[in-house]
């Protein structure tokens, strides 16, 4: 058990964490902070916190455990605030979908320190952002990411293995690099290309008219262009290497598809088409992990 979990951000996922921690008997006490008071004085309300902090070094000050829940951009920021109580032996660790920016930062300001720090990427979350919809269940049967650096203290990454599985996690190690290659595939492009495609229905003419005769489909596949804009800007701009890697390769799979039907090659299509088919049919969710280990 820890004696405290100090979050430093209290929305969605920092919330959901000490809700976890809480529910599983992991932690005595939640320390939060966040730069907006009123999502603290929300989160105290809720029991998602025991006690507010009035700044991210205040939130670390006596804490054991230390999740910063902030958007990738204010991970080196959220370094500098804390550096001076990053002690041996206490966990600290992030949520971040990217991680060789965030690791970059956290090498440039910690130096030795960042033996303490473990970078985690949990994969979960919701179309909707904020303390109100905190869930203690939420990483429950879920992924979680761990890219521990060459420094990083042997025990603390157990450590952290142990906190998110006990709270249901399924935990897998990856290097930052290859994390990154590989959500920028089945994450980050996915969402890039739902920000696109609903634009491109949205903004025609007659877009609002298309759109009232959308089903199931239509939803099913649109579903994550209503994700947060601040999140996404800030994951689609820290990971745009590897996103723009993707993007040719889906251009290259987009042309090919476009060339079959301009020149009305049906057999051509039909078979790029089972192609497709006969790969989604046959994958399961969470059974390939490329680069990955338990």
């Amino acid at each position: 058990m820890f004696n405290q979990l100090g979050v430093i951000g209290c929305g969605l996922m920092g919330g959901s964490f000490a809700l976890a921690l809480k529910r599983a008997g992991l932690v005595k006490r939640v320390i939060g902070y966040s730069k907006s008071p009123s999502t603290t004085e929300r989160a105290k309300k809720m029991g998602v916190i025991d006690d507010t902090a009035e700044s991210a070094l205040l939130a670390v000050s006596g804490s054991d455990i230390v999740l910063m829940a902030v958007p990738v951009s204010a991970s080196e920021a959220t370094f500098k605030a804390i550096r001076h109580m990053v002690e041996p032996g206490v966990l600290f660790m992030d949520v971040g979908s990217t991680k060789r920016d965030v690791v970059d930062a956290a090498r440039r300001v910690l130096k030795e320190r960042v033996s303490s720090f473990v970078p985690a990427h949990p994969i979960a979350g919701k179309e909707v952002s904020g303390v109100s919809h905190a869930d203690a269940a939420l990483y429950a049967g879920r992924q979680v990411i761990i890219t521990p650096l060459p420094q990083t203290d042997p025990d603390l990454v157990q450590k952290a293995t142990d906190v998110w599985s006990a709270i249901g996690a399924q935990v897998l190690r990856m290097t930052p690099e290859n994390h990154d290659a590989a959500f920028a595939a089945v994450s980050h492009l996915p969402h890039m290309l739902a920000f696109a495609f609903f634009n491109s229905v949205a903004k025609q003419p007659a877009g609002r008219d298309f759109l009232s005769l959308a089903g199931p489909g239509f939803r099913d596949f649109t579903r994550i262009a209503a994700s947060d804009p601040e999140v996404w800007r800030d994951i689609l701009m820290s990971n745009r290497e590897e996103i723009l890697k993707q993007s040719m390769r889906f251009r290259h799979t987009l042309d090919a598809l476009e060339h079959v039907i301009k020149t009305s090659n049906a057999e051509a299509l039909e078979d790029l088409i089972r192609s497709a088919s006969d790969a989604r049919a046959g994958w399961q969710m969470g059974v390939t992990k490329p680069g990955s280990s338990r």
